[in-house]
């Protein structure tokens, strides 16, 4: 899958092209339906399949205050996209400036211009150009106008429409397998391996903890069976904390992933820190609670590793 970062990096003559347009946060199985047909309509007219998204997220620019906290990072969703086997996706820097052109100049240079699309496929709750003037039945009268066909695409889901405001807030109460069931995968974050208080240590449960500018949005505190892939591509069955440690009387909030059955050899063979990790949440297993002291946390995180064991074989 090519990415083009602006407008000027797209090919000279590329196209024709099916075009689709969106944020994408987080890729679930809303967005995958809507970027499959794309695909689909593409191989249909021998065209190039391709998706335009926006970076950062409009509502930063609008409302920064306000704006949602996102699902996963730029690379991460385009990773997933390729995935959907389309051939390019358009990241668009989103300005006040972008925002202020009208439908048609929206359309004409992001869609027709450099992609000459043949057909664009939405929603029927499509929204673009300057204050959201434009709709399904502005982009119906462009394409008579500019050449291309609309295909409007049917609700994807269940008895709820999938959406990323369905994922955030399923995280934000530490439902991540409902989190999961929307994304067609397990919610992760990533980021780099950091050295911590080494409480975990000298516990006997050695931690992996993430540092403070991992991607992924963090689920509401407590402990979580998962995996934890590391920087080669290896993927360890984990047990995770989220919170900040209130037997030790913490304050910042940590992910903090312990690896199950990690190797037996000398800690220098198993040394992630450094390292850029993926860490995986599949159940959560218990909110988090302060215990009376050491021995009582030590008894409770046996208790959560043999049962994250158990979830994760």
């Amino acid at each position: 899958m090519q990415i083009w970062n602006s407008l000027a990096e797209v090919p000279a003559n590329y196209g024709p092209s099916v075009v689709t347009l969106g944020n994408f946060d987080g890729v679930h199985k809303g967005h995958q339906a809507v970027l499959r047909q794309v695909v689909e309509a593409a191989q249909a007219r021998g065209a190039k399949s391709v998706a335009i998204t926006f970076d950062p997220h409009p509502a930063q620019v609008h409302r920064p205050e306000a704006a949602p906290p996102q699902i996963m990072s730029l690379a991460d969703k385009l990773e997933t996209m390729a995935a959907t086997g389309l051939d390019g996706v358009l990241v668009m820097e989103y300005t006040l400036e972008l925002a202020s052109q009208t439908p048609e100049k929206f359309i004409r240079s992001a869609f027709v211009d450099p992609l000459r699309a043949c057909a664009v496929v939405i929603g029927h709750d499509v929204r673009f150009g300057l204050n959201n003037s434009g709709d399904l039945s502005t982009m119906v009268e462009l394409g008579t106008q500019l050449g291309f066909d609309v295909v409007v695409i049917d609700e994807v889901g269940l008895d709820r429409r999938w959406s990323s405001t369905w994922v955030r807030e399923a995280l934000m109460r530490g439902d991540v397998e409902t989190a999961a069931e929307v994304l067609g995968r397990p919610h992760h974050m990533r980021g780099e391996v950091v050295h911590g208080a080494a409480r975990g240590r000298d516990l006997g449960f050695p931690t992996a903890n993430l540092s403070g500018d991992a991607t992924g949005i963090i689920p509401e505190d407590g402990i979580y069976a998962g995996w934890l892939t590391d920087a080669a591509g290896t993927r360890w069955p984990a047990a995770i904390s989220v919170g900040s440690n209130p037997t030790f009387d913490g304050v910042s909030r940590q992910v903090e992933a312990f690896v199950i059955d990690r190797p037996q050899e000398p800690v220098e063979a198993f040394n992630l820190y450094g390292q850029q990790v993926v860490v995986e949440f599949v159940r959560r297993l218990r909110g988090m609670v302060a215990y009376t002291g050491p021995e009582a946390l030590v008894e409770q995180m046996c208790l959560d590793v043999e049962q994250s064991r158990r979830i994760l074989a």
